[in-house]
C-alpha cells in the first residue's frame, strides 16, 4: 500500500479555511490535551488596596429626652401651674419631655369653642391634623362634623381635642410612656374647659381618661363619672370616627350614643 503524500502548506491552509479556522490565536501551537492535566497558572492580579471605611456623617441631635418618670413628673408640675388654656398651650409648646414633639410638624392643641358644654377627646393627631395644627380635619374629622351636626352641634358649640397633642410618626399607636407623659396636660385641659359632658372617642382615649381596661364595644353607650378634683363630669365613650369609616355597620350604635348625648345636654 502506497502511503499518501504529506499535504502541502497550501492544502493545510485550505483545509483549515473550510473547517472555519480563519485566524491564529498564538504564535506557538498549544497542546489542549496537556492542559487538562495541569490547570493553567492563575493570572497575576495586582493587589487592590482594601477600601478604607468611610466615617458615618455626624447626626446632629437635640438634647436627650429625660427619663419617662422624670418627664411625667415634669408634665404634672407644668400642667398644674397653667391657669388658663392659653397658658396651657404655651407650656405644651415649650415642653421638651415628649419625643413625639421632635418628629411632629406642630402642636395640635384644640378646636372649637372653649366655652362649650360638651368636649370631645380623641387619641392623637393624624397627617392632616399635623399639617393644619387642628384636631379632626381629615376624613374622620369630616365624619365627626356630620355626627355632631346630626344632634345640632358644630365647632362653634363643641370643643374638640386629643389625649396626645403631637402626631406619632407614621400614625403609629402612641406608646404607654408617651400617653402617660401627655396625660397631665389633657387632664388639666379638661379641668379648664370644664364641660358638662365629656365624650371619649375610641378605645385609647376611653381607657386613658376613664381608667378602664374594657374595650370600646363594652364601654360605648355607658355613662361614666370623670372626676376633675373640683366636680364630677358625665362621660360617655363612643366609637372613633376613623373606626366608623372602616366599619360603617357600627354607625347605628354611634347614632344611639349621639342621641344619648343630646338628651344629656337637654337635661343638663
Amino acid at each position: 500500500m502506497i502511503p499518501e503524500p504529506a499535504p502541502t502548506v497550501r492544502e493545510l491552509l485550505a483545509f483549515y479555511l473550510e473547517a472555519g479556522v480563519d485566524c491564529a490565536l498564538a504564535e506557538e501551537p498549544i497542546d489542549r490535551l496537556a492542559e487538562l492535566d495541569a490547570p493553567p497558572p492563575a493570572p497575576r492580579v495586582a493587589p487592590v488596596e482594601a477600601p478604607r471605611p468611610v466615617a458615618a456623617p455626624a447626626v446632629i441631635r437635640g438634647e436627650a429626652a429625660p427619663a419617662p418618670d422624670v418627664a411625667i413628673a415634669s408634665a404634672r408640675e407644668a400642667a398644674r401651674t397653667a391657669p388658663t388654656l392659653e397658658a396651657l398651650r404655651e407650656l405644651m409648646q415649650n415642653f421638651e419631655g415628649c419625643a413625639l414633639k421632635h418628629t411632629a410638624t406642630r402642636l395640635v392643641f384644640a378646636d372649637g369653642n372653649p366655652q362649650a358644654r360638651i368636649m370631645f377627646v380623641g387619641e392623637a393627631p393624624g397627617r392632616d391634623e399635623d399639617i393644619e395644627g387642628l384636631p379632626f380635619v381629615g376624613r374622620s374629622g369630616k365624619l365627626l362634623d356630620l355626627m355632631i351636626g346630626a344632634i345640632g352641634l358644630n365647632r362653634t358649640t363643641a370643643y374638640i381635642t386629643n389625649v396626645i397633642p403631637w402626631r406619632p410618626p407614621g400614625n403609629r399607636t402612641p406608646t404607654p410612656q408617651e400617653t402617660q407623659i401627655c396625660l397631665p396636660f389633657i387632664q388639666r385641659h379638661i379641668e379648664l374647659v370644664n364641660p358638662d359632658v365629656l365624650v371619649t372617642l375610641g378605645n385609647p382615649s376611653t381607657q386613658t381618661l376613664l381608667s378602664t381596661r374594657e374595650g370600646i364595644m363594652r364601654t360605648r353607650g355607658r355613662w361614666f363619672d370623670y372626676e376633675t378634683g373640683q366636680r364630677t363630669i358625665r362621660a360617655l365613650p363612643t366609637f372613633h370616627p376613623a373606626y366608623l369609616l372602616r366599619s360603617p355597620s357600627y354607625k347605628r350604635l354611634a347614632w344611639q350614643d349621639l342621641r344619648a348625648i343630646a338628651r344629656a345636654l337637654a337635661g343638663a
